[in-house]
C-alpha cells in the first residue's frame, strides 16, 4: 500500500471506523483516540495490510483491543484506589512558594522548562542533557541561561524592594 493509497484509505474509513467504535464503546472521545492509534499502528505495517486484504477489519480489531486495554487499565486503577486506606483526614494546602514556582515554570517555553528540569531536578550535566535531547551543548546552555533569567524575573518578590537610603 503506497502512501497515497493509505491516505485515501484513511480518508474513506476513519469516520466509519470511529462511528463503529463509538457504538462499541459508548464514548466518542475514546473511539476517536483508539481509531487514531490503530491507524498509527497500521501505517507501520501498511504493506502487510494490503496483502491480508482486510485493512479496515484489522484496524477495527486493533482499535477494539486498545479500547479494552484502556478500560482494563482504568478499572484496575480504580480498584487499586478503592483498596487504598481512603482519603486522609486532612490534606495540607500547597505551599504558596510552590504554587508560584509551578506557575512560573508553566509560562516558560517547553524546551526551557524541560532543560531546567533535567538540569536541576534530575541533576544531569549539560552534556548529558544534550545526549538525551539531541540538542547541542550550546543550545542547552542557552536554554538554561534564558530559563533562569525568565524564572528570576517571574519570581521576583515585590515585597523585597530596595529600602530607601536613610
Amino acid at each position: 500500500m503506497t502512501v497515497e493509497e493509505f491516505e485515501e484509505f484513511y480518508a474513506q474509513a476513519v469516520a466509519r471506523l470511529t462511528g463503529q467504535l463509538y457504538v462499541m464503546t459508548g464514548d466518542l472521545q475514546e473511539a476517536q483516540d483508539v481509531v487514531q492509534e490503530a491507524f498509527v499502528k497500521a501505517w507501520v505495517r501498511r504493506g502487510r495490510l494490503e496483502r491480508d486484504g482486510q485493512p479496515e477489519a484489522w484496524i477495527r480489531t486493533v482499535a477494539w483491543r486498545l479500547a479494552v486495554s484502556r478500560w482494563r487499565f482504568r478499572r484496575r486503577s480504580a480498584d487499586a484506589w478503592g483498596r487504598g486506606s481512603g482519603t486522609p483526614e486532612h490534606v495540607a494546602p500547597p505551599d504558596p512558594d510552590h504554587v508560584v514556582l509551578v506557575d512560573a515554570l508553566r509560562e516558560l517555553p517547553a524546551q526551557q522548562r524541560r532543560t531546567l528540569t533535567l538540569h536541576y531536578l534530575c541533576d544531569l550535566t549539560v552534556e548529558q542533557i544534550a545526549g538525551e535531547t539531541g540538542l547541542s551543548t550550546s543550545t542547552i546552555k542557552t536554554h538554561l541561561v534564558r530559563g533562569r533569567a525568565a524564572l528570576a524575573h517571574r519570581l521576583e518578590d515585590p515585597r523585597m524592594e530596595e529600602a530607601p537610603d536613610v
